[in-house]
């Protein structure tokens, strides 16, 4: 699932840095690199953005830096690849592995809503799974279309944390354990929000994608599920029988490999008019 956990998401959030917490956040991101949905997702926005030899990419929110080495790769040494991430903790891990990487990606510190490159100086912005985390995410993405160039091109990739589904179960149950899901972001909507903030922002739209992001079927997620339970019970939305009940249906359904998790990922490509 996409900042696979909804509660730790809020450890990506600018105000809630910790240097003591890079390692849960490096090892939550290094989860979701593997997730096959989010790995279609990407391929699927590199092909749209088809960034080329010799361009200028920024990766906003760039994390432990996997995709702003891909970037770097695709636009060869006569391009550039920038990754801006505010968390000093992850920036090193980024900057650690370009360099056993022999990779060209640079890092820099950073905050979407006031990127630190001049107007109209990028070809190719990549942000995924940023804007839920923001308060404010019409302002980094009119911050995106500020850097563009005329005719350089945006993937926005990101979460909808309404589309999680949680089976089986009783109904009310499970809508109970879901709602917890919209409480760990800021901007828990974001992914339904996309084509709208790029359009607000004068790009032009060219083309929209999706992946649900699927937990195992034969085994259940135990600390996204009672981080779920839990909340539902604090909540008052759950009684702990209702709760226990629903953790013993799920896994007796992993156990005959008949569980479905999972949230959808929503990707907008658009392009700054010439």
């Amino acid at each position: 699932m996409s900042h696979t956990q909804p509660d730790p998401g809020s450890g990506f959030r600018t105000q809630n840095i910790d240097a003591g917490n890079v390692t849960r956040l490096v090892a939550a991101l290094d989860i979701q690199e593997a997730n096959p949905g989010v790995r279609r997702l990407r391929a699927w926005a590199h092909e749209a953005l088809a960034p080329g030899s010799g361009e200028r990419v920024l990766d906003v929110g760039a994390g432990t830096g996997s995709t702003t080495r891909e970037l770097a790769a695709a636009v060869g040494p006569d391009g550039s690849a920038l990754g801006v991430e505010p968390n000093p903790g992850l920036r090193a891990v980024a900057e650690e592995r370009a360099a056993s990487d022999g990779n060209t990606a640079r890092f820099t510190d950073g905050d979407a809503l006031s990127l630190p490159v001049p107007d109209a100086s990028v070809d190719v912005v990549w942000c995924e799974r940023v804007l839920q985390h923001l308060a404010e995410p019409d302002k980094a993405v009119a911050e995106m279309a500020r850097v563009l160039r005329p005719g350089g091109r945006v993937a926005l990739l990101d979460t909808d944390w309404a589309t999680t589904i949680l089976h089986p179960g009783d109904p009310e149950v499970t809508a109970a354990f879901t709602s917890g899901a919209l409480t760990g972001a800021a901007n828990p909507y974001s992914g339904r929000r996309l084509v709208g903030q790029l359009s607000a922002a004068g790009l032009v739209v060219d083309d929209r994608g999706s992946q649900a992001l699927l937990q195992d079927h034969r085994s259940v997620a135990w600390p996204l599920i009672r981080m779920l339970g839990e909340s539902a019970v604090r909540r008052g939305a759950l009684t702990e029988t209702q709760r226990d009940r629903a953790y013993a249906d799920l896994t007796e359904a992993a156990e005959r490999g008949a569980l479905h998790m999972s949230v959808t990922m929503f990707a907008v490509v658009a392009h700054r008019p010439e």
